[in-house]
């Protein structure tokens, strides 16, 4: 029987992928695996198990769902017992050698790993899956990309200073500078010297990497908004070819892992009540950019914990576990 660990399972995400495993219905072995104030933990019938450098002997599958630091420092005992691991933190997105895979955009490339794959940042994985099969169509001349960020992409402490601020009970901040109840914050991450965010900044890296595209004009600004759960992409595309909003709607509707909700006339378009809970990447408010040719503006919306994490990543161990070799993938 396959053995399937999840590393850091009592977060948010790593609760999100056992539940994506069950509700898959994927035959396997599972361990649960966290810090050692978690050890003896029953999540969905499952016991926590402390992860300690012998936690990964006879492990086949690791889904990270840990801090880069923390994820560091277990990958090289992962790497020795053998595993093969999709990794859901930014300690290796960017490395050479790393495949960074969204199975609906570059599935091809994970035949190419050497033990280790990573997930892409959540608003990267959102925002690709709704652009890929008109990127293939119409090539991506430039992209401008606004993202509306739910707290639950902040973990606890976000989901919690949300919270209080709504019941007015905050005495301090556990997450953010500035109260995320009734407000926007146009900060995620860290500031770099350029002036972008690291959020901001990965989004654009990691785009670039996974289209193949290392100098493609893209720009972005993110942004975390007082929504529990689901983020938001206004994203403006150019073209390097003509298209027709007819084709374009046929084109998302006839995509893997896309929603198309799309109708003026009865206030249709995706929102984060519709998104929550599901997997599929909602994609509306489709229309031409008249300031400028071959310009094309749409609203995306999607379940940052699940397609933006846990199920992106699950459905990379899918793939696996239907060529036992984990080569003949494509």
């Amino acid at each position: 029987m396959t053995t399937i660990a999840i590393a850091g399972a009592t977060g948010a995400v790593g609760q999100q992928m056992l539940e994506c495993l069950i509700e898959r219905n994927i035959q396997a072995d599972l361990k649960l695996l966290a810090s050692a104030r978690s050890k003896g933990k029953e999540i969905n019938g499952h016991i926590v198990e402390e992860l300690t450098k012998d936690s990964f002997q006879g492990v086949d599958y690791v889904l990270g769902a840990t801090g880069n630091d923390i994820t560091k420092m277990w990958m090289p005992w992962a790497k020795e017992a053998g595993c093969i691991v999709v990794d859901n933190s930014s300690a290796f997105r960017l490395d050479k050698d790393v495949p960074l895979v969204i199975p609906e955009v570059n599935k091809e490339d994970i035949k190419d790993h050497h033990g280790l794959i990573a997930n892409p940042n959540c608003a990267t994985i959102i925002a690709l899956v709704a652009l890929q099969a008109l990127h293939k169509k119409y090539h991506i001349k430039r992209m401008i990309v606004t993202t509306f960020q739910a707290v639950s992409g902040a973990g606890k402490l976000g989901l919690e200073d949300l919270e209080n601020g709504r019941n007015k009970t905050e005495s301090h901040l556990l997450k953010f500078s500035h109260p995320i109840f009734d407000n926007c914050l146009p900060k995620i991450d860290v500031f770099l010297l350029n002036g972008y965010t690291k959020e901001e900044m990965k989004m654009i890296n990691e785009t670039r990497k996974i289209l193949g595209h290392p100098h493609l004009p893209i720009t972005s600004t993110c942004v975390r908004v007082p929504v529990s759960n689901c983020h938001g992409e206004s994203i403006n595309v150019e073209f390097e070819k003509k298209f027709e909003i007819p084709d374009v709607i046929s084109l998302l509707k006839n995509s893997p892992g896309i929603l198309v909700l799309d109708d003026n006339s009865n206030d249709l378009y995706p929102i984060n009540s519709i998104a929550n809970g599901h997997d599929d990447v909602l994609v509306g408010r489709i229309r031409k950019d008249y300031s400028i040719p071959n310009a094309l503006n749409l609203w995306v919306v999607a379940d940052n914990l699940r397609k933006g994490a846990a199920s992106n990543a699950v459905q990379i161990v899918e793939r696996f576990l239907k060529d036992k070799e984990g080569l003949k993938l494509i």
